[in-house]
């Protein structure tokens, strides 16, 4: 089976988490990297990555690694790849990317260079003068980091966030990668209550509940690569089979949401209802000064309203001490709590048991845990 590199883009902070899905999934040669992770595969790979990710943002074919400090370095390095391989004679294949730390500063001059380079190579090889440009997509990107060239072809076409059940959010979402990887370091069970006291859209129930009943979180969307010419259609159509096999039907998994804006609790029902696990979620408006421990266990992953996002330091701070107040040690329960906020701790009353950086987009968090009696 043909073999090929496959790269992952993820959030900074939870590559680790991208190479032990991939390698959960059959990855082969797997490489966490700097904001992404690097993998062997094949189409039955390409498939199952974009089906099955949580974390990741998208799957890109990695065409080759170069290094140029020259546009003739760079021409040269993007011609002598394979790209006969994917791209056929009409197809289209746009090109943009981002230069960082790199002697070949400007993105317009190398998209152009790179897209002349990529013409060359595929005159040659289908011996045309010029190319239509009217089948099938297949979006050229590529980083330049350090004068160090990647060139990569998109499989995924919108990124891997967009699951397809949050058509519409409520104010300041978090991204649904982060917040499945929220459930993750909360190390969730298919029998887990979990609380959610801000839940706004309910991405974070919505993902939880993905997460512990197995659900691949791309099964209701559709990716760029179905359209190419180069994978048999029949792969798709085995790879979602095989993830609903994988899905634990039995889970007694329950997710309940609270936020004080009833719209945003109509809201999480109904993109539960889209995800199909509207039977494991539940959500009601309630303020967090009503927020109150029930039952021998559970585990509270939130990302409050904050400075930068909604409220204003002095409310954010308030509510923090609130938090604190309402969300008390006890044997069984976990706290998992997001924040960019560096007084979060002083705040809250209580030093996390365990802290992790992660990124809510560009915005530089902790997820602050607390998990000891």
């Amino acid at each position: 089976m043909d073999q090929f590199k496959l790269v992952c883009p993820c959030l900074l902070g939870i590559e680790g988490l991208v190479a032990q899905e991939l390698r959960d999934m059959g990855a082969q040669q797997v490489e966490p990297q700097n904001g992404r992770v690097v993998f062997d595969g094949s189409d039955e790979m390409l498939a199952r990555a974009n089906l099955c990710s949580r974390y990741s943002e998208r799957v890109l074919v990695l065409m080759g690694t170069f290094r140029a400090v020259t546009f003739e370095q760079l021409f040269q390095g993007v011609k002598s790849l394979p790209w006969e391989r994917w791209i056929d004679k009409k197809d289209k294949f746009p090109v943009k990317g981002r230069s960082l730390s790199s002697q070949l500063s400007s993105v317009p001059d190398c998209q152009s260079i790179i897209k002349k380079a990529i013409v060359e190579r595929l005159k040659l090889k289908y011996k045309v003068p010029w190319f239509e440009e009217s089948g099938s997509m297949y979006q050229v990107q590529f980083l330049i980091l350090k004068d160090s060239v990647s060139v990569m072809l998109d499989t995924s076409g919108v990124g891997l966030h967009k699951r397809g059940y949050r058509a519409n959010a409520a104010e300041a979402p978090i991204k649904e990668t982060l917040a499945a990887a929220m459930a993750n370091l909360a190390r969730l069970w298919p029998d887990s209550k979990v609380y959610d006291p801000f839940c706004g859209s309910g991405t974070i129930l919505i993902e939880s509940a993905l997460l512990a009943m197995n659900i691949a979180p791309g099964i209701q969307r559709n990716f760029i690569a179905e359209t190419w010419q180069g994978i048999d259609s029949g792969i798709w159509m085995r790879e979602k089979e095989r993830a609903q096999d994988l899905v634990r039907r039995d889970s007694t998994f329950l997710a309940t949401g609270y936020d004080i804006d009833g719209a945003a609790v109509a809201l999480a029902l109904d993109n539960a209802k889209k995800a199909g696990v509207i039977s494991h979620v539940r959500a009601e408006k309630r303020d967090i000064r009503d927020f109150a421990e029930e039952g021998e266990r559970g585990c509270v992953i939130c990302n409050p309203p904050y400075g930068e996002r909604l409220l204003n330091l002095q409310e954010a701070e308030e509510l923090y001490r609130v938090m604190g107040q309402n969300f008390l040690p006890k044997r069984g329960w976990s706290y998992h709590i997001i924040s960019p906020d560096e007084t979060f701790e002083g705040c809250f009353g209580r030093l996390a048991d365990k802290r992790r950086k992660l990124y809510n987009g560009m915005i530089k968090c902790q997820l602050y845990s607390y998990f000891k009696a």
